[in-house]
């Protein structure tokens, strides 16, 4: 399993249009053969700040997601308000086991 975790500092309040293409890219992520889970969040403690969290099944899948055309549309919006920092990471991992 892939799992990608981080944070992207945006350096400015979630307008209505980054969260409309969050929300997108979310949807369109979740529906992709091979996405375990996929989500943004808020930090609470600095609401400029979102954190990442993909699983994907293989690396078949994530370089899929890559060249997916919501993939596309994203790094464009991105691209045209880009944010002030990120810290993405990308691990190699099991499926884990639930914490009891």
């Amino acid at each position: 399993m892939i799992q990608i975790n981080g944070t992207i500092r945006l350096g400015r309040s979630i307008d209505a249009a980054t969260r409309k293409a969050i929300v997108e890219m979310v949807r369109a992520s979740r529906a992709e053969d091979g996405c375990i889970d996929y989500a943004f969040a808020s930090d609470l403690a600095d609401p400029d700040t979102l954190i990442l969290f993909e699983r994907w099944r293989d690396q078949a899948a994530l370089d899929a997601h890559g060249k997916s055309d919501h993939m596309a549309a994203f790094q464009e919006f991105m691209g045209a308000n880009p944010p002030e920092a990120s810290d993405l990471r990308i691990y190699d991992t099991d499926e884990g086991q639930p914490l009891r």
